[in-house]
């Protein structure tokens, strides 16, 4: 039980903007704003904060693909060097290769008129707009291009898990911005348990009915678990929900659950979908521990975490 005293020791304080304010300076002053998503959003950027700092800490990084077409890509890709491991999905793959190899995105509507879209060859994803070309094509001959590459090569394997065969792609992009290239430059791996979800996917299959190639999807869940094991403490940031959430969740659940979680989501808790599952939910399946310092966010990630990264230097 909470005393009075514990429930009101907290104030909130007015936000007083100054000219040329810094992003750090307007956190500062929102420490206790008390603003409803606001507030909470200051505090993920206290938890991040401090669970990026504790050494000891194995942190993960999770998001969903639609964000990669946007211009938030840029800020994942240099937020990489500072998580120990990516949890995404298959069509974060598809995006960072396409943009990273000359595909052009663009700013669009979520009222076009998608009959007419597709009579012109665009795609619509929310507000932003892809020439059909510029998304299949450019992935198709990206992909063909590494694969053959890597066969030309001496000893090459047959049988690849789904982190290794995209750290091979990492290890051929050449685009800074690329989610990917960081990953690879910075040996952080990334996880897409829903790699055959997506043209990547497609593309591996493919490829493999011509060609001696094999998707051993089993092998990254024990490099998971081994992983959440080896370490004592863990932490995640997760943006979105779905499979990237879910397996951050479940494997740490293995090991008493994180000590440190911030999860941004536009969903709802009330159709009992694991997107709209606060953290709190987490909890009671022990995937989050009792003691852990967590906050959910509600609230558009292409606004908050640019603001998150901001105020802790994540580039």
């Amino acid at each position: 039980m909470y005393s009075k005293d514990d429930l009101l020791k907290r104030k909130v304080r007015d936000v007083r903007i100054t000219e040329d304010m810094k992003v750090k300076e307007l956190i500062e002053q929102m420490g206790d704003i008390g603003g409803f998503s606001a507030q909470h959003m200051v505090d993920s950027i206290d938890i991040v904060g401090k669970m990026i700092d504790n050494k000891d800490s194995f942190n993960f990084l999770s998001f969903p693909a639609d964000i990669v077409s946007t211009g938030l890509r840029g800020v994942l890709a240099g937020m990489v060097k500072h998580f120990d491991a990516i949890i995404t999905t298959g069509g974060t793959l598809d995006h960072d290769i396409a943009r990273a190899t000359g595909g052009v995105y663009n700013v669009g509507s979520f009222n076009a008129d998608d009959k007419e879209l597709h009579k012109t060859g665009i795609f619509r994803l929310g507000n932003i707009f892809i020439e059909n070309e510029e998304y299949g094509l450019q992935l198709e001959n990206e992909f063909n291009k590494v694969m053959d590459e890597i066969y030309k090569t001496e000893g090459h394997k047959t049988e690849y898990s789904a982190s290794a065969i995209i750290r091979e792609f990492g290890k051929r992009i050449s685009d800074e911005g690329s989610i990917l290239k960081q990953a690879y430059d910075h040996n952080v791996p990334i996880y897409c348990p829903g790699i055959l979800d997506g043209a990547f996917g497609t593309q591996m299959t493919l490829f493999s009915q011509d060609h001696k190639f094999k998707l051993d999807l089993l092998a990254d869940e024990l490099e998971l678990s081994n992983l959440v094991f080896d370490h004592k403490t863990t932490g995640a940031l997760m943006i979105g929900g779905g499979i990237s959430k879910h397996h951050v969740i479940w494997w740490n659940q293995f090991k008493g659950g994180l000590d440190y979680a911030a999860y941004i989501t536009t969903a709802t808790q009330y159709d009992g979908s694991l997107s709209g599952a606060r953290l709190s939910e987490a909890v009671s399946w022990g995937k989050i521990k009792e003691d852990a310092r967590y906050v959910t966010v509600d609230g558009d990630a292409t606004i908050i975490l640019p603001i998150i990264a901001a105020a802790l230097n994540l580039h």
